[in-house]
């Protein structure tokens, strides 16, 4: 996706290496480690300095796969008007920055700055814009707020017994009473603490249906005032007297099935699924969100999140969706996704609990 720059090879490039094995005989390889000081230390380093700028190629190719800036690489040239917004966005989101840091935010941001705007001048279901990612880039999101693990969506059984319908044309249970809890940042921390026997990897990732089958195992699960979110593992401090959700069973969604879906949403529950993010929704801001590049496998989901709804917009059916990165990003902390397309692997997934009552 990303090439690696060929640098370091100008100047010298082979007559130098040539040069440099004719008048130096192999040193052993513990010579490089005595570059300063002792005899042959001349040839050892020169002989070092020939091999870096062979080897600085492939490192530079190593460091765009890990999102850093590639070596050598030339900045992005900054408008006043684009400095200004970064200034801007820095006050309202209440960033501060080391000089060196504030060189590659400030190069980051620029970059997602154009990638918003040449989005929005196209012809898309979705806007894009500024939110609180938008000096980060999609490799640093990725290690910071999406799975690390493949989840084995096929080990989570269909047990959903679908019905005829028909069904409502839209469903929205933010308006149906206190069903769908205010938007949060993250998920919550007795899940990554506990449920790792459960095929959740804390941190790392798990399935809701997964994380449903330790709640009904472990006889409830905690509230967030007693049980707060830390943003990482941590040990284990379930007290069963402190309970305060409880679930009965778990119903699966059959793999690939929206129609079932409608139905458990229109009658039943809103319901958890995954889906693949991808670069592109980093930056949604609202609309009907869809991707070409995402998959529709199980195995490539990364982000779980709860369907709340759906309806339907300029002949465009869509899901409403609660996201966990906090009530400042997209629409109130919510998105729409397209419906019936399976969309980035969405159905693959797809469970509620049956509460215990």
């Amino acid at each position: 996706m990303w090439p690696g720059r060929e640098v370091g090879m100008r100047r010298g490039g082979r007559k130098e290496a040539a040069e440099t094995r004719s008048r130096c005989r192999p040193a052993p390889p513990a010579a490089l480690g005595r570059l300063r000081g002792g005899a042959g230390s001349q040839c050892a380093g020169r002989a070092a300095a020939a091999a870096m700028r062979s080897v600085l190629p492939l490192l530079c190719a190593g460091a765009w796969l890990l999102g850093a800036p590639a070596c050598g690489a030339s900045d992005l040239s900054v408008s006043p008007l684009e400095k200004f917004h970064f200034k801007s966005w820095m006050v309202q989101h209440q960033k501060k920055y080391s000089s060196e840091e504030y060189h590659h935010r400030l190069q980051t941001f620029v970059s997602n700055w154009r990638k918003i705007n040449a989005h929005n001048t196209g012809n898309h279901t979705f806007r894009m814009g500024l939110n609180q990612f938008s000096a980060m880039n999609f490799a640093e999101l990725k290690h910071k707020y999406l799975w690390s693990e493949p989840q084995n969506c096929s080990a989570t059984k269909g047990n959903y017994l679908r019905g005829a319908g028909p069904y409502p044309p839209s469903v929205d249970w933010r308006k149906k009473g206190n069903f769908v809890s205010p938007v949060k940042n993250q998920a919550e921390q007795q899940l990554v603490d506990c449920a790792q026997n459960f095929n959740n990897h804390g941190c790392q990732g798990g399935l809701p249906s997964q994380a449903f089958e330790y709640i009904r195992y472990n006889k409830g699960i905690m509230g967030e005032d007693t049980y707060p979110y830390k943003g990482q593992d941590g040990d284990c401090k379930f007290q069963p007297n402190k309970a305060i959700a409880f679930v009965k069973d778990v119903a699966n969604i059959t793999l690939n099935d929206e129609k079932a879906m409608v139905e458990a949403v229109a009658l039943y529950n809103p319901v958890s699924f995954a889906f693949e993010v991808t670069e592109d929704f980093m930056m949604y801001r609202k609309g009907i969100y869809s991707s070409t590049s995402c998959h529709k496998t199980p195995d490539k989901v990364n982000h779980a999140v709860l369907a709340v709804g759906y309806g339907e917009e300029n002949g465009i059916p869509y899901w409403i969706v609660k996201n966990s990165w906090g009530p400042h990003w997209g629409m109130n902390g919510y998105f729409l996704i397209e419906r019936g397309k399976n969309m980035c692997g969405l159905a693959a997934c797809a469970s509620y609990p049956i509460p215990l009552v």
